[in-house]
């Protein structure tokens, strides 16, 4: 048996950010889960302090299928002190203490981007006992767990546990589709194809979201990682229906090109 393992997440939630590098005002989330989201979520079940090394969690591959893609939400909002205070910086000095702003500002606006109602499956290779823990943490977490953002908690257990011996491509296509009852029934054929990508050094997409660290203080630097495009075709559960079918072949995203971009 190999000492290696892939560990099977299911993410999904009302609302779930992947913002990666975005900053300041505008924080955007992508159309399915970043390296850094996952690995800030494996890091908060385990209980490590933001400024702990993730060289080990760096080491791990990823591999995301988008079971159910969601839809996007636009969150605008002002930020202010009800004590007619001025608001500080988003950064902190050396003894962690937010700074001031160099202008004065009383009221802060922005916009939040989210994803609602998405499902994806998330699968992780690397050494099995790292997973192990990871599973065992995903189980028992010390920090509450979100999506990518505080205020997105997820819907269910993440962990859907280890596959032995298995490589990420093969643990995408093997996992049963983990989609909503109500998104199935728009899908009535026996079977559906999902947009997955894996990390991958011959990729052809290099992708901006490894973290360096989630210190506050010293700021995270994300650096690429490659990864490559593929699709997944999965039974559906649904009997064979001929009409049903055809009309999902004829949808069948594999022939949009605009269906990468999650449009």
């Amino acid at each position: 048996m190999s000492d290696r393992a892939v560990l099977v997440l299911r993410l999904a939630a009302p609302l779930q950010s992947w913002g990666g590098p975005s900053r300041y005002n505008r924080r955007d989330t992508r159309a399915q889960p970043t390296k850094s989201g996952i690995l800030g979520l494996l890091s908060a079940a385990q209980g490590r302090p933001r400024e702990t090394d993730l060289t080990d969690l760096l080491g791990l591959r990823l591999g995301v299928r988008v079971d159910q893609p969601g839809t996007l939400l636009r969150d605008y909002h002002t930020v202010s002190d009800h004590r007619g205070l001025l608001l500080p910086a988003a950064r902190v000095d050396a003894k962690g203490v937010q700074k001031k702003n160099s202008a004065g500002k009383y009221t802060g606006v922005t916009w939040r981007y989210y994803l609602q109602d998405a499902v994806f499956t998330a699968v992780l290779h690397g050494p099995a006992p790292l997973l192990e823990d990871l599973d065992h943490a995903l189980r028992q977490p010390v920090f509450p767990l979100s999506l990518g953002r505080r205020s997105c908690p997820p819907t269910g257990p993440i962990s859907l546990g280890l596959r032995p011996d298995t490589d990420l491509q093969t643990a995408l296509s093997d996992e049963p589709w983990q989609a909503s009852e109500h998104h199935r029934t728009r899908h009535r054929g026996p079977t559906v194809t999902l947009e997955a990508t894996v990390e991958d050094p011959t990729g052809d997409l290099r992708i901006s979201d490894v973290p360096d660290t989630y210190d506050l203080k010293a700021g995270t630097v994300f650096r690429e990682r490659t990864v490559r495009h593929l699709w997944v075709t999965l039974p559906t559960g649904h009997p064979q229906d001929r009409r049903a079918d055809n009309a999902a072949h004829s949808a069948d995203p594999g022939h949009d090109p605009f269906a990468l971009l999650g449009w």
